[in-house]
């Protein structure tokens, strides 16, 4: 990673790329900073509406978004914000970094965005990262645990320890099928269908049904449905787990609510199957049955929470908690999403991030720094720690 001295000093112009169910009031919280902000979708049309709908008129300009557009109006320090899906990043990456361009996202680190960053810290641009929610807020909250974790424990001392990591967004108001389709129907589904890798009774576990991990959750009393995702183990290098305690558990997954399980017990059967077009065709059979509409209220709940066991009686646990639900301005998920990325925007453009590759939760001071900030925004969590 290059110093931060060596890095292209930003414009103050944002160009913030789609305007779907994760764009939020951070994008309005930009104009503290920003000197101006360009809003791309897929037409100018929509792109005004958006911003009328985030009270943006006339504050920020609409654009349709194509990449030939987008490369004609950058400027050396400008910042991109992608909102895409991400598949999209690499290609508007490389645009950046031939334009002198920033970039930042809340998806994850792809194979095809990692490969392009030594180029642009050569060229002194950040390429922000896991900046959202999950990724992004759930990151925050567990370096923030560790940190604290190893302060009260210490880290040269052997212990165990438990730690899990469940986010999910949910309707507000439960319906039979226990869920709402709030994102791409087919990406819902297909997550499902991928093999989920974690670490329970001490030894790494992998399953290729995740569904079929599912387990009770309860949370200050409420009971809800965990069920793990992805690749969580080499999480615990990234979330600095001292190598001297050893994991009993160590999961990150997704959170539903209870009865879940029983009311998707259909859906299961098919992706058993495992007939790609038939996928496709359900995920659109059940956005269609059980959208989330203007009257519907989202709800995000993300709990992180770590549980170390040393030598003898010494002990430390800890756990986050957020549990949002969206209003008439503003769903749960765009507040939680657009936040967290707005506030890397801003390091980015006063200049306090490095050139290179930033994931939000880089070390547990920026952890730290950025939860007080967001805190001090109105993102509403809670801190509970136990000796």
């Amino acid at each position: 990673m290059s110093d931060s001295t060596d890095r292209v000093t930003a414009s103050g112009t944002v160009h913030w790329i789609g305007a779907g169910l994760s764009t939020g009031s951070g994008l309005a919280r930009l104009y503290e900073t920003a000197e101006r902000v360009r809003l791309w979708h897929r037409t100018e049309e929509r792109a005004a509406q958006a911003l009328d709908r985030l009270g943006l008129t006339g504050r920020a300009e609409p654009r349709a978004y194509t990449l030939t557009a987008l490369a004609a109006e950058l400027a050396p320090g400008d910042v991109v914000v992608s909102m895409l899906p991400a598949p999209e990043h690499a290609a508007i990456l490389a645009v950046c970094v031939r334009e002198g361009a920033h970039f930042a996202c809340s998806s994850y680190v792809s194979d095809a965005v990692l490969e392009q960053v030594p180029g642009a810290a050569k060229a002194g641009l950040v390429v922000l990262t896991e900046a959202g929610l999950d990724p992004g807020l759930d990151h925050l909250f567990a370096h923030s645990l560790v940190a604290r974790a190893r302060e009260a424990i210490g880290a040269g001392t052997p212990a165990s320890y438990r730690f899990t990591s469940y986010c999910g967004g949910i309707p507000a108001v439960p319906n039979d099928f226990r869920y709402r389709f709030s994102w791409a129907p087919a990406g819902v589904l297909n997550a499902l269908r991928s093999p989920a890798r974690y670490i329970e009774d001490g030894a790494q576990t992998t399953v290729d049904r995740p569904w079929e991990a599912t387990r009770p959750h309860v949370l200050d009393g409420e009971r809800f449905e965990v069920y793990p995702n992805r690749d969580s183990v080499p999480f615990v290098e990234q979330y600095e787990l001292p190598a001297t305690w050893q994991a009993r558990s160590f999961v990150r997954g997704t959170l539903r609510l209870d009865g879940w399980l029983r009311a998707w017990d259909a859906v299961f059967e098919e992706l058993k199957a495992g007939d790609d077009a038939r996928i496709v065709a359900l995920a659109q059979e059940l956005a269609a049955r059980h959208p989330t509409t203007d009257a519907d209220r989202d709800r995000v709940v993300l709990a992180v929470s770590l549980e170390v066991r040393g030598e003898g009686e010494r002990s430390w646990s800890g756990s986050y908690l957020l549990d949002l639900v969206g209003d008439a301005q503003e769903s749960a998920m765009a507040r939680c999403v657009s936040r967290p990325l707005a506030l890397g925007i801003r390091h980015i453009l006063d200049g306090t991030l490095p050139a290179g590759l930033d994931r939000a939760a880089e070390t547990a001071a920026r952890s730290q720094q950025w939860l007080d900030e967001l805190a001090h925004e109105g993102l509403e969590f809670t801190l509970r720690t136990a000796p």
